[in-house]
């Protein structure tokens, strides 16, 4: 650190900048509208500095940091500071174009001035239940390119000088299937950014524009410093991984390569080999990719260093254009967090390697259904977006965590009351599944399982997925985890198991929608004393 900044005042405004994203994130989870929001917690809030480098990120959703990173650049380079005003806040949604990883997950950021200069940027992302598109949700993995997944926001003005830029504002609720709760998420981000600016605006007055940029640019230094330094640790060489997402069509898949290097206080991937990028919404932007990489190797090697713009200084990622860790338009992406969870495992295989002291096993992805159809108890549209959780891979010194996202996802479950009360379906079972975990000297985390009764007319689900063809990898001799599934009408008569991608499947009144998610991958050989655990080959279907 430079010597003339006071280290305990930097982590002082660092803590502070921090606790700023975190009021941010309860404020908008306590105005918004949709159970996505306030009750998934399906959002994310940060604070930049003037030069666009995330300094805090509130910890909830890792990938939407692919949403913050490069996005205060991309407004600059679309509308000059000196036009930019107080008030002023920009919106945006659209991956190929500064605005996120994914159509759903909308971005608001906003300028904070200190007299007529900008001092700093906070923003939000909300992921909004519907934006349009050929599927309620606004997200399937059956979409052939992103003009079907919905409405596309390059970063424009939404508000200026504090007032609504009210063209913007209609032309989004336009375009979404739920236009009442757009309304209501739309203001919840609003006020969130407009907490955040006060927050940083009683900074900048308390400590002065030019010290409070020195102690964050120091702080930004200290972690890069901290991270290059945990890169030190590992062996330097070349590792290389790789794992498979579900292809085009039912059985096909589709490879994601890695090479890492690592190198004096450097880590270098390269995704040179990965399959080309699909005809189907299982493509990773290159933001969602670096939000992933970043989060997989905090997590393996410094899960306590600060999640800001110091430590992604000691990365270097490559993606060739039009690869499926890299694709191009028109390419769909909206299921980008479901293949960013293999992409995680890829990642932590060849890591694993290097640190096989903490190595980690193959993880088991959420599974994603939007529920959509008139609710007859008021007569209202209504889409219902959610995302249940698979089982974390084992460790090399224990047991994998049940029921939990991996990797770069992480918004909660929504809970059976919020979900009967907002939606025409009665949950009848919510449980582990037993068995679905790979086995070994550690074994794997379990899947879940979740039935819904569906209590209306006219309801449509779509399911995307991964996992349900490739199993989670046992690492040094562990078992596989079992494979995902959904099924209509479990033990009944007229039982069908649904594709692993589909869109529009219209369910009945009174039938059940069954989904069970993959388990995790065991670590090592079991022992004679270690109980016998399931492998995918002989887990009984819950």
């Amino acid at each position: 650190m430079s010597r003339r900044v006071d280290p305990i005042k930097a982590e002082v405004v660092a803590r502070f900048l921090l606790a700023t994203a975190e009021e941010m994130g309860a404020t908008l989870m306590r105005t918004a509208f949709s159970p996505n929001i306030k009750e998934r917690a399906d959002c994310s809030t940060a604070v930049f500095d003037a030069a666009g480098q995330v300094i805090a990120l509130a910890q909830r959703v890792p990938i939407h940091l692919g949403s913050m990173v490069g996005a205060v650049d991309e407004i600059l380079r679309r509308y000059p500071r000196a036009e930019i005003r107080p008030g002023d806040m920009f919106i945006a949604n659209d991956p190929y174009n500064g605005g996120g990883t994914h159509l759903p997950d909308i971005t608001v950021i906003s300028p904070v001035f200190q007299g007529h200069r900008i001092v700093a940027y906070v923003a939000n992302i909300a992921h909004h239940a519907d934006v349009g598109g050929m599927v309620p949700g606004s997200e399937a993995a059956v979409c052939k390119s992103i003009y079907q997944e919905g409405l596309r926001i390059p970063p424009v003005y939404i508000q200026r000088a504090g007032q609504l830029n009210r063209d913007v504002f209609d032309l989004i609720l336009l375009n979404s299937r739920t236009p009442e709760e757009r309304v209501g998420d739309l203001n919840a981000q609003f006020a969130a950014n407009t907490v955040g600016a006060r927050s940083v605006t009683a900074l900048v007055d308390r400590y002065g524009t030019r010290e409070t940029a020195a102690n964050i640019a120091a702080y930004l230094d200290f972690t890069e410093k901290r991270f290059r330094a945990a890169i030190n640790r590992l062996p330097r060489g070349r590792y290389q991984a790789e794992d498979f997402l579900d292809g085009d069509r039912e059985g096909e898949t589709c490879r994601i390569r890695l090479a890492l290097t690592v190198g004096k206080g450097r880590l270098d991937f390269d995704f040179t080999g990965s399959d080309s990028q699909l005809a189907s919404a299982r493509n990773i932007p290159y933001r969602a990719l670096l939000a992933t990489v970043y989060t997989v190797a905090k997590s393996l090697l410094d899960p306590e260093v600060p999640a800001n713009a110091g430590y992604y200084r000691t990365m270097n990622i490559v993606a060739p254009p039009g690869c499926v860790v890299g694709p191009v338009p028109p390419a769909a992406i909206g299921c980008r967090s479901i293949s960013a969870s293999v992409l995680g495992d890829v990642i932590a295989q060849a890591m694993s390697q290097a640190i096989p002291d903490k190595a980690l096993a193959g993880s088991g992805p959420h599974h994603l259904y939007v529920l959509a159809g008139t609710d007859p108890r008021s007569g209202s549209y209504f889409v219902n977006y959610e995302t249940l959780a698979g089982g974390m891979g084992a460790r090399a010194y224990r047991n994998g965590v049940d029921g939990v996202r991996v990797h770069a996802s992480g918004s909660s479950n929504l809970p059976v009351e919020a979900l009967e009360h907002a939606y025409p379906f009665r949950v009848e079972r919510y449980a582990l599944w037993e068995g679905s975990n790979g086995g070994g000297r550690y074994h794997g985390g379990m899947g879940v399982v979740r039935d819904y009764r569906v209590l209306a007319d006219d309801i449509v689900v779509s399911l995307s997925s991964e996992r349900q063809h490739v199993a989670a990898r046992g690492a040094c001799g562990g078992g596989d985890g079992a494979t995902g599934r959904f099924v209509l009408n479990p033990g009944a008569p007229d039982e069908r198991t649904l594709p692993s991608a589909a869109a529009d499947v219209p369910l009945p009144r009174g039938s059940v929608l069954r989904i069970a998610t993959p388990g995790g991958g065991g670590y090592g050989r079991a022992t004679p004393r270690d109980a016998t655990a399931a492998t995918r080959e002989n887990v009984p279907f819950p």
